[in-house]
């Protein structure tokens, strides 16, 4: 089953399940998954939570305790949600310890509804360290404009940052810039780079499903060849980007300060479009230094029948060029895809959010105790 997982793994991808409640983690399934399919870390987004509370019985004795004290929802949120990355991080600690901190690693992120906020980001980023409390802690920041400082600020104090929401090239190249300048403000405040640790989350599927849609539209044969091509090259030219950011006369003098480098996250990486393999985003990103994080639909697609052959991104750049030209040709705009899908990203993770805040306030309902 797990042949496939242990070579991408061997290909040096760390394989990260995108998904957390707390039913997987009392019933010994994430330790499980950890044991027997190669999965070193765990991502998490408010739509992860709001679904993990809204199933199930398994945060009723802690919401009833919240509600006896009369929290606010907010804090209930922040309570359950840290609770639960806490004791995930403490089953992965064997795995941070092992990897030297680089795995094992459990994302957090700041309220969505603070993604055009710089200051409030920074605030909630110290606020979720602090109360998680685990140094194999990632804080999730959105690759926003005004996300961007917010990166540069707390990995400067030291936290271990997962970016995300990142679709396009520019973005990608202003992220790790930010980083660079956040492990240049560390350096500066005497700080150990050894252990601060970030990943930049690169969306993938999202890509191939709007810019899909517009080949359909055009309707052309030409149209219609390119689809599913996007996405791979879009990923494809990232990896590009990474590699030379990191081998740039800049981070040598970081590198050899002890710094770590940002890792290229593949986000996103379950197939919206039957039509395509389900391990596409999978197979076809394999590069060394990368993490994949896969719900736990992909993770088990590709235990069964992923095709891992080695490294399918370096030496493909030409073409992954060639493909996103040859949209661009048709009229379609690279730069409106990539802000459209940052605005909805945004809108969903904010849309899960009020759907946490209204099930969660709810929950507090339901169970709170009679008064006495």
């Amino acid at each position: 089953m797990t042949d496939a997982l242990k070579r991408l793994s061997d290909e040096g991808v760390a394989i990260w399940l995108d998904d957390l409640s707390r039913q997987r983690i009392t019933s010994g399934n994430l330790a499980e998954l950890i044991d027997q399919q190669h999965v070193v870390g765990v991502t998490t987004n408010p739509s992860i939570f709001q679904k993990a509370i809204s199933d199930g019985h398994g945060y009723d004795q802690q919401v009833a305790d919240l509600a006896a004290r009369k929290v606010t929802v907010e804090e209930a949120i922040r309570m359950i949600t840290t609770a639960d990355v806490r004791d995930a991080a403490d089953i992965l600690r064997p795995v941070f310890d092992a990897t030297g901190g680089q795995d094992g690693r459990v994302s957090i992120e700041v309220d969505p509804r603070l993604a055009h906020h710089t200051t409030p980001t920074i605030a909630e980023a110290k606020q979720l360290a602090w109360l998680v409390d685990r140094p194999n802690t990632l804080i999730k920041i959105p690759a926003t404009k005004e996300g961007l400082p917010a990166i540069t600020e707390v990995i400067g104090l030291g936290i271990s940052v997962n970016v995300t929401l990142i679709f396009s090239l520019e973005r990608y190249r202003e992220v790790m810039d930010a980083y660079l300048a956040g492990l240049e403000k560390a350096k500066a405040a005497g700080l150990d780079l050894s252990l601060i640790r970030s990943v930049a989350s690169f969306f993938v599927s999202r890509v191939d499903t709007e810019i899909d849609k517009r080949l359909e539209k055009l309707g052309t044969d030409e149209a219609k060849a390119l689809k599913g091509k996007a996405a791979l090259a879009n990923a494809r030219l990232a990896y590009e980007a990474y590699e030379e950011v990191f081998s740039s006369e800049r981070w040598a003098a970081l590198d050899k300060a002890g710094a770590n480098k940002q890792r290229p996250l593949w986000a996103s990486t379950g197939v919206k479009d039957p039509a395509y393999k389900d391990t596409l985003y999978v197979d076809e990103l394999v590069a060394p230094g990368t993490v994949n994080t896969m719900p736990e639909a992909t993770l088990e697609a590709t235990g069964a029948h992923g095709d891992i052959t080695g490294d399918t991104v370096r030496g493909t750049y030409a073409q992954a060029k060639a493909d996103l030209d040859a949209i661009a040709e048709l009229g379609i705009s690279y730069d409106d895809v990539v802000q459209l899908l940052e605005d909805e990203g945004v809108e969903k993770f904010e849309a899960s959010w009020n759907d946490l805040l209204k099930s969660t306030e709810a929950e507090l309902k339901r169970l709170a105790p009679s008064e006495g």
